[in-house]
């Protein structure tokens, strides 16, 4: 199984590439904060066994491209909160927080599921603050996956698709504002957009954004296509 690289400090005191650096810890997920230049345009990694992604996303960041970039430093998919476990990824609202911890811990009491969703409510608001962009900005996530998920698992609760490489499913930009869909449909790439997805909210990170109005992008790759990765987030930069 492809593994995350593990980042330790002395994985970034050797590489030397960013101006500043931090470690933000924020609903029991630690991520580690690269920051070149201002923070119109902000990056998530936000699983940690995705490593295509992550390889993708520093090295962009090695470039010094402006930007900043939050890569979750753990290489599991799950993060730990006591005894239970939740998926970093749908706790955006108590909705999907909630469907998510008893999903994967369905042995898990009452009393386990009311501390943990008290504490994701008291800590989501940091970890959203920290993540948004400032108005006018744009955060891009950067997602691998495997068989068994693809656009095709997208179209039916998205507003627009375009379909420019069909035979390609799992490589796929999907967002949220029309007019970024405007853009990235004359791309080489698929796109949906999910601008006002229906119910029900599965706590993602895209439907906080739509539901904020958040210039939101996640390239989303299957796992261990790494030059495709990189060519969907030139192509985004160089025309978003």
């Amino acid at each position: 199984m492809n593994r995350a690289p593990r980042l330790t400090r002395r994985h970034f005191l050797l590489l030397g590439w960013f101006s500043r650096r931090r470690i933000l810890t924020a609903a029991g997920i630690r991520f580690e904060l690269l920051r070149n230049g201002a923070p119109l345009r902000k990056f998530v990694l936000i699983h940690g066994d995705e490593s295509t992604a992550r390889r993708v996303l520093l090295a962009r960041m090695r470039d010094r491209r402006p930007g900043w970039a939050y890569l979750v430093t753990h290489e599991e998919r799950l993060v730990r909160l006591g005894a239970l476990r939740f998926d970093p990824n749908r706790i955006f609202s108590r909705e999907g927080a909630e469907r998510n911890l008893r999903e994967l811990n369905p042995a898990a009491s009452e009393a386990d599921f009311e501390l943990a969703l008290a504490f994701l409510d008291r800590e989501r608001e940091k970890l959203v603050r920290a993540l948004l962009p400032e108005r006018g900005g744009v955060l891009i996530a950067l997602h691998n996956n495997r068989e068994g998920y693809s656009i095709h698992t997208e179209i039916p609760i998205s507003d627009r698709v375009a379909l420019n490489e069909p035979q390609r499913p799992h490589d796929f930009y999907l967002c949220t504002e029309p007019g970024d869909f405007d853009r990235l449909s004359r791309s080489p790439f698929n796109v949906v957009l999910q601008h006002r997805p229906p119910p029900p909210d599965d706590g993602s990170l895209s439907r906080l954004a739509a539901r904020r109005n958040v210039r939101y992008v996640n390239i989303e790759t299957l796992l261990g296509e790494e030059d495709k990765q990189r060519r969907m987030l030139a192509w985004l930069e160089d025309h978003l």
